[in-house]
Parts: C-alpha cells; sequence; structure tokens
C-alpha cells in the first residue's frame, strides 16, 4: 500500500493499492491487445468526442480536482485552479488539433523515374506509451502525456509521482467515464523503482514520455529497447537578464512570479538574475520589498502565494543550499527560515560565489541569486555557462538590447519582458541540453506519439 499525505502538514490523505510485476505484465499485455487489434479502433471522430466528454467532467469536478492538487501537491490553491483550467483547456486542444492533424502530398513528376505516380503520407499511432511523470503539476503534466496519447490513438500505461497519484488517479476514472476502454489508458503506481524502470524499457513500449529529474530520464533513455521513441523533460537553472533599461514599476511581479510559483518548484523557475550594475541597488530593494510580502502558507487557503516543498527533505536540502552560498560570501537578503517541516521563507541571495549551488545546479526551492553585471555580453555568458538549458528571460526597454539577447541566450525560449516560467499549452517547450529531449506542448507530442507512412500509387 501506498500512503498519501498532504505536502503542507503531511496528515495523511488516502491509502492506494499498488501494482506488482504481474500487475505491469497484465497491463502491458492489455494494452498490446488493444493496438494489434486494428479494426478496433476508435476513429478519430469518436476520440474527439472521449477528449470532449472528458473536458466536461473535469470541468463539473474543477473544486475538487483544484484543492486535490493544493492538498498532495502543495501549491497554492489559486495557482491550483489555474492548473486545473489549463488542463481542461489541454484536453481541448487535444481535440480540436485533431481537425488539422494529417499527412501530406509528396511530389511526384519531378524526374522521369517519377511519372505517373500519387504520393501521400498518412499519420499513424507510434504503439504503446509509457508515461511517468512529476509531482510539481500533478495533473496538468498527466495531461500533457494522456490526451495526445488519446488523441491519436495510441494506448498509454501512466505511472504518476508516488507522492502526488490522486489527480493521475481521478483523471483516468474520468477517461474511463468519458468512454474509453480501460486498456487504452491505465495507470500504474509501482511498489518501487525497478518497476517503473521494467514499464519504461519494456520491449512493447513504443514511446516513452519521461517528466522528472535528469538523472533518472538520461538513465532510462540509455536503457530504451531498440526502436523505442523518447521524450525527455528535466529541469534547469532559468536565468533572467536586467538591463540598465529595465521599466523596475513593471518587472518586479512578473519575477517574483518567476521565481516562487510554487516555491520554485518548475522546472524553468526563475533562479539566476543577472542584474545591470547601474540599477542593481534599486531592483534589489524593490524585489526584497514584494518577496517580504509573499505569504507563505497552507496551500490550501485562498490567499496563499508560497506553499511547501513537496518532501521534509527537499526542505533540508535548499536550506542547505542557502547555507552555503552564505558560508561562500553570498548576502542573504531576506528569507531562507525553516516555517515547517516542509516550509521556507522565500529567500533572495546577492552575489553568490561562481561555483555556489544556486548558481550552478537547480534548486527546485524558493530562493532566487541576483548577480551583478557591467556588460551584456557578459551576463549572456554567464547565462549560458551551465550544461542545462531551457527557457530564459531578458527585461530591457532598449529594443536592441532585447534582441541582441534573445538572439544569444542559449534557450528554447527567450521571453522578453515576461517571466521563465511562462508558458502556455500550446507552445513548444523543450530543454535543450541535459535538459531534455524531444519537444512538448500538446500539438508537439501528438506528432511525436505518431509516425509518418507513404502511399505511394502509380497509375495504369
Amino acid at each position: 500500500m501506498l500512503t498519501v499525505v498532504q505536502a503542507f502538514d503531511r496528515a495523511p490523505m488516502a491509502e492506494i493499492e499498488t501494482d506488482d510485476a504481474a500487475a505491469l505484465e497484465r497491463k502491458l499485455q492489455a494494452a498490446e491487445r488493444a493496438f494489434k487489434d486494428r479494426d478496433g479502433w476508435l476513429k478519430p471522430h469518436q476520440r474527439i468526442t472521449i477528449l470532449r466528454r472528458l473536458a466536461g467532467l473535469m470541468e463539473g469536478r474543477r473544486d475538487h480536482l483544484a484543492l486535490q492538487i493544493a492538498r498532495e501537491g502543495g501549491k497554492p490553491l489559486p495557482d491550483a485552479i489555474v492548473e486545473t483550467n489549463r488542463a481542461i483547456d489541454g484536453v481541448c486542444n487535444a481535440a480540436e488539433e485533431l481537425r488539422n492533424f494529417g499527412g501530406r502530398e509528396i511530389s511526384m513528376g519531378l524526374s522521369a523515374a517519377s511519372e505517373d505516380r500519387w504520393a501521400f503520407t498518412t499519420r499513424e499511432p507510434i504503439g504503446i506509451v509509457a508515461a511517468i511523470s512529476a509531482f510539481n503539476h500533478p495533473l496538468n503534466l498527466i495531461v500533457h502525456q494522456v490526451a495526445p496519447a488519446i488523441a491519436v490513438g495510441c494506448p498509454v500505461i501512466v505511472k504518476p509521482a508516488a507522492t502526488t497519484p490522486l489527480s493521475c488517479l481521478d483523471l483516468l476514472a474520468m477517461v474511463q467515464e468519458a468512454g474509453l476502454p480501460e486498456p487504452w489508458c491505465q495507470s500504474f503506481i509501482p511498489e518501487g523503482n525497478a518497476l517503473a524502470e521494467k514499464l519504461a524499457t519494456d520491449s512493447r513500449v513504443a514511446f516513452l514520455s519521461f517528466i522528472g529529474s535528469a538523472r533518472v530520464g538520461w538513465s532510462l533513455h540509455a536503457r530504451l529497447a531498440p526502436g523505442t521513441r523518447s521524450a525527455l523533460e528535466h529541469g534547469g537553472a532559468a536565468p533572467a537578464i536586467v538591463d540598465r533599461s529595465a521599466d523596475l514599476d513593471k518587472i518586479i511581479e512578473p519575477i517574483v512570479k518567476g521565481g516562487y510559483y510554487h516555491a520554485g518548484q518548475v522546472c524553468v523557475s526563475t533562479q539566476r538574475i543577472y542584474v545591470h550594475r547601474d540599477i542593481a541597488e534599486a531592483f534589489t530593494q524593490r524585489l526584497v520589498t514584494r518577496v517580504d510580502q509573499l505569504r507563505t502558507a497552507d496551500p490550501t487557503l485562498t490567499d496563499t502565494e508560497v506553499g511547501p516543498l513537496i518532501l521534509p527533505r527537499e526542505a533540508d536540502r535548499v536550506a542547505d543550499w542557502i547555507k552555503e552560498a552564505v558560508s561562500g560570501g553570498a548576502m542573504l537578503a531576506t528569507g531562507g527560515e525553516r516555517l515547517s517541516e516542509t516550509t521556507l521563507q522565500p529567500a533572495v541571495l546577492l552575489d553568490p560565489a561562481p561555483d555556489a549551488k544556486i548558481l550552478t545546479q537547480e534548486v527546485f526551492g524558493p530562493v532566487v541569486a541576483v548577480t551583478r553585471y557591467d556588460h551584456l555580453d557578459a551576463a549572456i555568458a554567464q547565462a549560458n555557462s551551465l550544461p542545462v538549458a531551457f527557457q530564459a528571460s531578458i527585461f530591457a526597454q532598449d529594443i536592441d538590447v532585447a534582441l541582441r539577447a534573445a538572439n544569444r541566450l542559449d534557450a528554447s525560449a527567450v521571453m522578453i519582458n515576461d517571466p521563465t516560467a511562462f508558458r502556455t499549452d500550446w507552445m513548444p517547450f523543450a530543454g535543450r541540453k541535459q535538459s531534455g529531449y524531444g519537444t512538448g506542448g500538446i500539438p508537439y507530442t501528438m506528432r511525436d506519439m505518431t509516425q509518418e507512412k507513404m502511399i505511394l500509387m502509380r497509375r495504369g
């Protein structure tokens, strides 16, 4: 049995039956049978109908889903409501995408050898999808893995994070209520990590969708069965550059949101802030004032802005990183106090040593580090100095500065005057270098979960 507890106070929420190796085998066999029965595949219009019904069911349980996110994952309720709304919209997005999801014509007659021929492609589901997910968006991340699989007709087996399985189980129950037969969408709650690896590396799995740590993701990627495709979404230490032309009256709020949303437990959370020396003092004063105002409390309360970290050991780690940075010469401008077993006061560190963990590794906690710079290219070089790269920001009113940074930052997306954590669910979302493999986002995942087949016809 798996005991699920509330992230904030560690109070038990539920007891869940776990799956053993025999259960995994039954689920893989069921998914394989469903996929091999080509005559039993649901038609696109049937899949659209199921997805629309699912969105309606989620809409009717919006309040329950949001509160559950806050309880099991620790995300403040206002943000959990936003996540729920995004998840509903993501399901609708997958259904809508099917209207324009298809193949293409391949030109023939361009050489004598290709005369009198007509060729086109279709898109077919790739096969069984193994989806391993993370705790920080326990509903919306599952939607990003499940809705595309349903849309394109892939059977999917979902392993949620052990700390936040309830949102996943609720979603999958609604998927079945919406009319999708169980073999096409199954949960997997293993007794240990070994069984999760067994799922990911099984030769019957055609596609692995992994959201989680780089260490685990790349390890699984190296062990995939020959022919298995994958998409990996890890994390980074997202940089934001603040030029001296930036409007301080407008940028503090988005930077604070980018750094402390979900207590910094976001793969593109703003972590490293590089500020031009000319405005560093004024910027820091405003930043610290706003961070001091953040309400850190029980995430189920409607006015909470920062909630807990997911586990006590994560709070221990982040507190240790803050202490290490201070002992290495950084100034702790505010925060860092332990408020409870899983909760830390949001912190701001000034000018840490270049080798401090807060500047070189993903903190995944409510801390940002502010470093002063004199020249833009030097700040860009620092921002690009890590083996991880995801999203980045440049805050500037000078368009030349903004575009120079946008062109030179090593990132899959550069936000101009918006936080690094900005995302819509239909945009491409991808880690570079060690931060990931492939491209996320509902339409992009749908393409990854299909493969093109060319059909050629010869006249006469």
